[in-house]
């Protein structure tokens, strides 16, 4: 796509594609009339629908006097053969989006950022707009100040309640980082009712347990549906003889896609794992360095068993997925290819990029430098504390399922075990596990293991399933 034709003014000069929902529309940046813009183009059986909801959230916020990109121009368009519809925005200027400065930010300019997204929220419910789509890549900051884009997502209610302007800060709140926002949390509900001018400040547990609610409603939505169909992070092929899931900053990899050639990658030279049920090599697929894991069928009766199931490979890419939107380290997802016998599942494959680090253990054993030494232990005593608040178990944590990156930031893998779990006091039990199965890596090591649990004791607030893993009385 070079450029845009629109049938009332100049074409659309187009240098990158941002963003595309397939059958829906395409948003992309240019150039129009002399000057850098961003473009949504709507298609597809809805385009007017989406269009008109788009252009009334937007009019929307420009009515209520919250800063959006400026909106130059509306037209129609043809693609295809069928009508299409054009809103042209301004580009703002060295803006960038907030999910990016987070990525980059330390704590305190992550908080300060928080502290400005709330008010801008609270903006929002006082001019009694709700943006359905909440995210962080929905706000630019620009200049010291915050845009807010995708009049898709806003709509107007003629008399907000605060039950849902509530649930919609706790859609904005469950965007940040899990252990951060036990930290700000009482911050800024004062910081929202002040902008509300509400004399009281709502309720903590309230909202925690709103925020918890929405977080995993996301986690699921994208990790367990999204990634298994074709959407802007993830290409999907389903044939009869495979189902192939590759993500998209890979797809020009000329990936293989039956298990001969897929098997073609495996031998003994680069076997990193030969068991049973599975077996795992590092490989090169075009410039990119892999690890593939295959999930092996063992006989008859076992591919029977796991043909009406989902297959570990599937497991391992919706957890994969997962972790990362919810800002957990673990090694990239690359492709998923389930491969298919008779229509039904046979074997599958789990690719992720090959992460040039060492386990814990081996970590330890060759780090003499007591600052990083430190950083490592009090960084993976954090992750487990954010698996447990977000009610995650890993299954299986033993020291060669952790990585230990440069930083001394650890990095999980081999997921197919993980699992999201729907109630407190099961995830609590399952956070026990994780924690005895983790402290059995450090039996003979007793420095590792007494630094291990005075960290637990610091960074856990809730010390329970510290005694349930039986490293406090």
């Amino acid at each position: 796509m070079n450029k845009i034709l629109l049938n009332n003014a100049e074409p659309i000069q187009v240098q990158k594609i941002v963003r595309t929902v397939p059958f829906r529309r395409t948003v992309v940046y240019g150039v129009w009339k002399h000057q850098p813009v961003f473009a949504k183009v709507f298609y597809g059986p809805r385009a007017k629908q989406h269009y008109l909801r788009d252009l009334s959230g937007v009019n929307y916020l420009a009515k209520a006097n919250i800063l959006t990109a400026p909106l130059l121009y509306k037209d129609e368009t043809t693609i295809d053969n069928a009508l299409a519809y054009v809103l042209i925005f301004s580009a703002i200027e060295d803006a960038i989006n907030a999910e990016n400065i987070v990525a980059i930010s330390n704590q305190d300019e992550r908080f300060a950022l928080a502290v400005q997204l709330v008010k801008v929220v609270a903006s929002h419910h006082q001019a009694n707009l709700v943006q359905m789509d909440l995210y962080l890549k929905n706000f630019l900051v620009a200049h010291q100040h915050i845009y807010t884009i995708d009049g898709d997502g806003v709509r107007h209610y003629p008399n907000l309640t605060q039950t849902a302007a509530l649930q919609s800060l706790s859609l904005l709140l469950s965007t940040f980082d899990v252990l951060d926002m036990q930290s700000w949390l009482n911050d800024l509900l004062v910081v929202y009712a002040h902008a509300r001018g509400w004399e009281s400040v709502p309720d903590r547990a309230t909202l925690l347990g709103l925020i918890n609610t929405c977080r995993k409603k996301i986690a699921s939505a994208y990790a367990d549906k999204k990634v298994f169909r074709q959407c802007t992070d993830v290409a999907v092929t389903n044939t009869n003889r495979a189902f192939v899931a590759i993500s998209t900053q890979h797809v020009t990899t000329h990936f293989p896609q039956s298990a001969a050639a897929i098997d073609g990658y495996f031998s003994q030279e680069n076997i990193i794992k030969n068991g049973n049920t599975c077996t795992v090599v590092s490989a090169k697929i075009g410039s990119l360095d892999v690890v593939i894991k295959r999930y092996n069928i063992k006989h008859c009766w076992h591919w029977f068993g796991r043909i009406l199931r989902r297959s570990r490979a599937s497991i391992s890419w919706a957890n994969a997925h997962r972790l990362q939107l919810l800002g957990l380290l673990t090694a990239r997802p690359v492709a998923l290819i389930e491969t298919k016998r008779f229509g039904l599942q046979d074997k599958a494959y789990f690719l992720t990029a090959y992460v040039d680090a060492p386990d814990i253990a081996d970590f330890f054993a060759n780090t003499q430098d007591k600052q990083l030494r430190s950083e490592a232990i009090k960084q993976t005593v954090q992750l487990f504390y954010r698996l447990y608040l977000l009610q995650i178990s890993h299954g299986d944590m033993k020291a060669s399922n952790i990585k230990v990156l440069s930083d001394g930031k650890p990095l999980l893998i081999d997921l197919d075990s993980m699992r999201q779990h729907r109630y407190a006091f099961v995830a609590q039990k399952a956070n026990a596990r994780d924690i005895k199965r983790f402290m059995r890596n450090w039996k003979d090591t007793p420095s590792l293991y007494n630094a291990f649990i005075k960290v637990f004791q610091v960074v856990y607030v809730d010390h329970a399933p510290l005694r349930m893993a039986k490293i406090l009385k």
